[in-house]
């Protein structure tokens, strides 16, 4: 099967990889979002996806737009059968859903139709869920509205991050993608419509958001801190100073919300139940570095407090 691929960051790559190497399909070009600056240096950089299919020798799309008329008669030429996505960044209209065949298959990282939108991995973390996984649907006008091929499923971990937990969904979504596009093309797999109950939103999440609410219970901040680590990034201020947070440990000591407490096991900090310990912080402009390394040289104000 004639296969174009969409998709741009590093969750995306073992899913290219598999079908790279699947036996079953050719993939013949993929789609990514332009090069771009990253970085310390603002060096131009290729998308991850982009970087792969270059080393492969398969054509690289990196249109600015979908409807760009360039795009749009590039892919009608390339005629694939089906186009799966992957994290691909960016939505595609009904005049590019219309050119497969079999037209798109998009894997998202939760089980349908719970947590829909842009950070799945990272809303299921912090709601506290104990189960989650990855769906493979068929690509529709809708935020991930479209009829399920298949799932797997994972459960989540009491300590893991966000970037855990999207690691093995985007190795165990891989396998499950491969699997959906050999029922397509034996032709021995249907869609399932989503069901209407159950219907749950994961936008994107913001720095803003990513900030650490001191005046919730020591649980909620655990899975929040976990929920945007590594990426946006925990985040709070001690007197001027503004400082990304890494995960943290619950502790049996009480301290008011936001009040810091220094000792030889730690750097405390309370919540509206038990105080946390810090472990890894990284403060503005600098490396991360051990909490205590930090606390030891920052001569903190004895009034100061986490916000």
């Amino acid at each position: 099967m004639r296969v174009v691929f969409a998709g741009t960051p590093e969750p995306a790559v073992p899913s290219l990889e598999r079908l790279i190497r699947s036996p079953h399909h050719d993939v013949v070009a993929v789609i990514t979002r332009p090069d771009a600056v990253a970085g310390r240096g603002r060096k131009v950089v290729r998308s991850p996806i982009g970087e792969l299919a270059d080393s492969h020798g398969i054509e690289v799309l990196t249109p600015n737009r979908a409807t760009d008329p360039d795009f749009l008669t590039r892919l009608a030429e390339l005629a694939p059968d089906c186009a799966p996505v992957v994290a691909y960044g960016a939505l595609l209209p009904q005049q590019v859903l219309d050119i497969p065949v079999h037209g798109w298959v998009n894997l998202h990282f939760s089980l349908l139709p719970a947590w829909r939108g842009a950070a799945p991995v990272q809303a299921a973390i912090g709601a506290g869920d104990d189960m989650t996984g990855a769906s493979a649907f068929r690509l529709e006008a809708g935020m991930d509205t479209g009829p399920v091929y298949g799932v797997v499923t994972e459960r989540i971990r009491d300590t893991d991050t966000a970037g855990d937990l999207l690691g093995r969904l985007a190795d165990s979504g891989a396998v499950l993608l491969e699997s959906v596009l050999d029922g397509i093309e034996a032709g021995s797999i249907t869609a399932v419509p989503q069901p209407a109950e159950g219907v749950s939103y994961a936008p994107k999440v913001t720095v803003d958001a990513a900030r650490i609410r001191w005046d919730r219970a020591a649980t909620a901040v655990d899975r929040h801190i976990r929920s945007v680590t590594p990426a946006p990034g925990s985040w709070t201020t001690i007197g001027d100073l503004r400082l990304k947070v890494g995960p943290v440990a619950l502790t049996e000591e009480q301290l008011e919300p936001g009040e810091i407490s220094v000792s030889k096991t730690g750097l405390l900090v309370g919540t509206s139940t038990v105080a946390v310990r810090l472990d890894r912080i990284q403060p503005q402009g600098k490396k991360q570095m051990a909490a205590l390394d930090w606390v030891r040289g920052a001569r903190l104000d004895e009034k100061a407090r986490a916000q």
